[in-house]
């Protein structure tokens, strides 16, 4: 029996009240609820603080708890110091944010070009350009056929050779078709009529539209950019073309000073503490950039997923 929105327990399982049509669960209901993602959330937290504080701690607080340390006893920027020390690492930093930057605008205009292309159902061949698309999903070309082209290509020791491998995305392309394909086909038409090209459609309808797909999509590529080190590693000589993640990487697993110099290692920061400073310095721009597109994150990743 139903009275003013309140709903007979014997009925409901112990739920009281209703919202928005939907019973209320019952107070032992929802402090279980909360309880449970109080937990969810310090599983989550934890890790993370420790690596942030254990980044700040010195040897004798790594030596007293042995490795992790979430609390230390005197806190010190030796292992920021260290890593920044030189100004290797600086210039590796303007490398990766050029290569970042650069990489993700190509990509994106390469991918909504090459996405909108394959919206089109009068596009010759789209099929086919399609079937290649997907094709790119299944098979990769190798290590050393790739390695072959871009040495072909003269890109060996240059930045365009950690862009233009990784260029295109046929996964990014497959969600930016999905989200285009979803435009009310009669806005274009009636652009059409009104004398707007494809290219003004493109540029003046379908990408306004776009906002949260975009974002996704360029929050993909450009989290691949930053965390790209392999590449490097292939294609770069140079030490002054090193990206941030290949010089960290070099400075933490060789124990050495950037440009090859030894290092005594009783001299250096505790080991522990020079790997967290590494992450935190490598997440750090992911997370300046995230909650500027997270509005937008769960309708752009949820693209395609729905229809009807």
């Amino acid at each position: 029996m139903t009275i003013l929105g309140v709903t007979d327990r014997r009925r409901t399982g112990g739920y009281q009240g209703l919202r928005n049509g939907q019973p209320l669960p019952s107070p032992t209901a929802r402090v279980l609820r909360g309880a449970a993602l109080a937990v969810c959330c310090f599983l989550v937290l934890f890790p993370f603080v420790g690596v942030v504080t254990t980044s700040f701690a010195g040897q004798d607080d790594v030596n007293r708890t042995g490795g992790l340390v979430m609390l230390p006893r005197e806190w010190t920027l030796d292992a920021y110091q260290a890593i920044f020390s030189g100004g290797v690492v600086t210039r590796a930093l303007l490398v990766s944010v050029f290569v970042t930057v650069v990489g993700t605008l190509c990509s994106m205009a390469v991918s909504t070009l090459l996405g909108y292309a394959l919206s089109s159902p009068t596009m010759v061949g789209r099929g086919w350009m399609l079937m290649l698309v997907l094709l790119s999903l299944l098979f990769s070309p190798g290590l050393i056929p790739s390695y072959l082209l871009v040495k072909q290509l003269g890109l060996i020791d240059s930045l365009w050779a950690l862009i233009v491998p990784t260029m295109l995305s046929g996964f990014n392309v497959i969600v930016v078709r999905a989200f285009f394909m979803g435009i009310p086909d009669e806005l274009l038409q009636s652009a059409r009529i009104d004398g707007a090209g494809e290219w003004a459609i493109f540029r003046l309808i379908v990408l306004p539209l776009s906002k949260a797909v975009l974002a996704v999509v360029g929050l993909f590529y450009a989290v691949g950019y930053w965390n790209a080190f392999f590449n490097v590693m292939l294609y770069i000589n140079d030490q002054s073309k090193w990206t941030l993640q290949y010089v960290l990487r070099t400075y933490v697993v060789n124990n050495t000073r950037i440009g090859g110099d030894q290092v005594n290692v009783d001299a250096l920061p505790p080991q522990p503490a020079l790997q967290m400073a590494v992450l935190v310095v490598s997440i750090v721009p992911v997370l300046l950039v995230y909650p500027f597109l997270q509005r937008h994150f769960a309708k752009g990743a949820l693209t395609g997923a729905v229809k009807g």
